[in-house]
């Protein structure tokens, strides 16, 4: 009997245990939430990229009918936050205990909350207040900012460059010389924005132990909490964070947008206050996809062997760090893609400027290093006369493959089944050792034009690079003769992927219960341990061997008639390693997921638009715990991907986001999607993951742009090297090449 046979619920497609909830308005999200006495929040935004405050003048808005108070710079104990490194003011202005927090460094900085009795009044009041600014250079392209003359916006950052890593692998001038043919390339990615269902909202208040508590949406409660006391000067066990339920989060809701705030004015006021964002004012408040530019060299031989590759990443930071250290670090890994590459020579750079702070979303610079690596592959093969795929097989990482970095692909390496079940599936077939595209047939009119395309990527699961990697899990066993209930206490955020679903299906399966009798406390800091961030893939993979863990231990006290029986346990992978400053030299990784993607797309040559025919996703995940999520998860990417691809493209002009709102920034909605998704689920146990799960939230991300591109080019002959494929990009490009003019 195999252990997919003996498994009980891990492997069953269950409801969601936050469905019904969700369906008919019970679940509170965090915008729900009111208690008595509550007063509003307003907050006050910079009207400038880049100037010095000289003046700020609150009297009008205090004196305004309704309003408690108005906090600025000085009212915060410790003005200084930040995931990665506290670069950022909680309030820009003078005095108070960061001495350059009189700068504004682009249009999101915050400078003053009003709060008051009504909203309304909150908000009057906060247009009342009067600011003087000194103007200073503004610098948006990243590529300026790097110049010896350019302005610094941070005075301990040389260049404005906030990371920059290399990778030398072999010997380049070998490299070359073996490389009979050799493809380059210059791509460019833009900013996406999140656009979660629900922006940003929470309530803080003090608890009845006397502890400032947070109701927000985020996606680690315990980084937000020590973020939230190191702002206050307060011990971490004096603040409180707890997650109720959120509209969606793709790494969106990873750094801080209302939380120090709304504990800063409870802290103050001593009364619950209350903050709903507008639309508007999320997509100005908080980070975007990173815009990256990749120019880039490949050295193939003539049998299709990839010899050398060289690459430069520039990705612009914005006006802080945020995340920016680990976004450029993965594409910095990924820009090679999921290939054994003996000569690699690559630099990557994340630069502040004074445009909106960038940070994670899904992926978080896999993408942008996936669309760069599967466009030179997909214009090698062209190049070499070879199909795509063919190409592909002959280079894709293997059970022992070296990585760019210099060490070992970690176990469980999957991505040439990935990448031929996914051809098999789709627009391939194959003769031998060689694979051949099938065509598209084409439509009757000849205005439009369709065409296939492939692509793959490989993603990590979890933290990276050195970064501490933990989760903890507690499991209660109650009953008396036998388990009558069984309770999780974790803290992973369930931001709509399923996660808590997951967990206590994996709960179950660990205890040997029906599912039914498990109940999840969950994203509490008040009540539960350290669960990590739920981002970077991490948490099924992770939560599941510590649940493990936890189950084994409260079993043992349950089989020695203690009851309740508590088992408590971390789970901690396998140590990752930094990258060498010099030679990039890492162990980046303790696992990986793999994907593969073909596509047909039709083209309209008259207008540019692109439409989704058909789009194939073979995705390993190592066990699917519940495989109708996994679908889910595959088919949300794909539409997301979709978006980020040829529809959304977010208008900034001198820092300054020109279209902060859902009608003319143009996200997927249901008629855009695609009129076929084939997820394709394969599962390759990971020798460390819990059942053999892998991370996969992520992954069906990464390689569509690149597969759409590929088959916009056996569409049209174009190559677009350029995201996102709007209409007008691709009308102006085809008129370039005599497409499209007459009709």
């Amino acid at each position: 009997m195999t252990e997919s046979e003996r498994l009980a619920v891990v492997g069953q497609s269950v409801v969601r245990t936050d469905a019904l909830g969700k369906v008919t308005g019970d679940a509170l999200y965090p915008g729900d939430i009111n208690m008595p006495g509550q007063l509003y929040m307003k907050i006050r935004f910079s009207d400038r990229a880049h100037a010095r405050i000289t003046r700020l003048d609150t009297s009008a808005a205090e004196q305004y009918p309704g309003v408690v108070a108005v906090l600025t710079a000085k009212d915060v104990p410790v003005n200084e936050y930040g995931l990665i490194m506290p670069d950022q003011p909680v309030l820009c202005g003078p005095g108070g205990t960061r001495p350059d927090a009189d700068i504004v460094r682009c249009y999101m900085d915050n400078i003053a909350l009003v709060i008051a009795e009504t909203e309304e009044a909150a908000a009057k009041a906060r247009d009342l207040i009067a600011i003087t600014y000194e103007d200073l250079p503004v610098i948006t392209d990243p590529f300026a900012a790097m110049r010896d003359d350019a302005p610094r916006l941070h005075a301990n950052t040389p260049n404005n460059i906030l990371t920059h890593y290399r990778i030398r692998k072999g010997d380049m001038q070998a490299g070359w010389a073996a490389a009979e043919v050799i493809v380059e390339g210059t791509y460019r990615t833009s900013w996406q924005e999140h656009a979660y269902l629900q922006p940003e909202a929470g309530l803080g208040y003090i608890d009845e132990q006397g502890r400032v508590t947070v109701v927000v949406a985020g996606q680690w409660t315990h980084e937000d909490r020590e973020q939230i006391a190191h702002a206050l000067g307060l011990p971490e066990e004096a603040v409180r964070v707890i997650y109720p339920a959120i509209g969606g989060a793709f790494g969106g809701r990873e750094d801080m947008s209302v939380q120090i705030v709304l504990a800063l004015a409870a802290y103050r006021l001593r009364r619950p206050v209350k903050i709903v964002w507008s639309r508007e004012e999320s997509i100005l408040g908080h980070h975007k996809r990173h815009p990256v530019t990749v120019k880039t060299r490949w050295g193939a031989t003539r049998e299709g062997k990839i010899v050398a590759v060289e690459a430069e990443v520039v990705g612009d930071a914005g006006a802080y760090a945020y995340t920016s250290t680990k976004v450029l670090g993965n594409t910095n890994l990924m820009v090679t893609g999921p290939y054994e590459i003996p000569n690699a020579h690559i630099d990557t750079y994340a630069v502040y400027t004074n445009n909106i702070p960038t940070g994670a979303f899904r992926g978080f610079g896999g993408p942008q290093g996936a669309f760069a690596a599967e466009m030179q592959m997909n214009k090698l093969a062209e190049a070499l006369g070879m199909d795509p795929v063919t190409l592909r097989q002959k280079n894709v990482l293997r059970e022992g493959s070296l990585l760019t970095v210099g060490t070992p692909v970690p176990k469980g390496v999957s991505i040439e089944a990935v990448l031929t079940a996914c051809a098999e599936r789709s627009f391939w077939q194959q003769d031998g050792a060689r694979w051949q595209r099938l065509p598209a047939e084409q439509p009757a009119d000849p205005a439009r034009r369709r065409g296939r395309g492939i692509a793959c990527a490989f993603k990590n699961v979890g933290f990276s690079f050195g970064a501490p990697e933990a989760c903890w899990a507690i499991i209660e066993l109650r009953g008396d003769t036998e388990i009558e209930e069984v309770i999780l206490y974790h803290a992973a955020a369930e931001v709509g992927q399923g996660v808590h679903t997951v967990m206590q299906q994996m709960t179950a399966e660990a205890v040997g219960v029906p599912l039914q009798k498990v109940r999840l406390v969950a994203s509490d800091t008040s009540s539960t341990r350290n669960s990590g961030s739920v981002s970077a893939s991490r948490m099924t993979f992770m939560s599941g061997n510590a649940i493990r863990g936890a189950a084994e231990e409260a079993l043992k006290q349950w089989q020695a008639e203690e009851r309740p029986a508590v088992g408590t346990y971390v789970y901690r992978p396998p140590r990752t390693t930094p990258y060498d400053p010099q030679t990039g030299r890492s162990e980046p990784n303790f696992a990986y997921g793999y994907v593969s993607e073909a596509v047909e797309v039709e083209v309209d040559l008259a207008t540019g638009q692109i439409s989704l025919v058909s789009v194939h996703c073979a995705d390993d995940v190592g066990r699917a715990v519940n495989p109708v999520q996994v679908q889910g998860q595959i088919e949300g990417a794909v539409v997301q991907a979709m978006g980020y691809a040829i529809l959304e493209e977010l208008v900034v002009k001198d820092g300054r986001i020109l279209n902060p709102n859902l009608s003319t920034y143009l996200i997927p909605t249901v008629l855009d999607v695609p009129g076929r998704i084939e997820s394709i689920i394969l599962e390759h146990p990971d020798p460390l993951g819990p059942w053999g799960a892998r991370g996969m939230g992520e992954m069906p991300y990464l390689p569509l742009a690149a597969a759409v591109a590929a088959a916009v080019k056996d569409a049209t002959g174009v190559w677009f090297d350029e995201i996102p494929l709007t209409p007008q990009r691709v009308v102006q490009r085809l008129r370039e090449h005599g497409l499209g003019a007459d009709l």
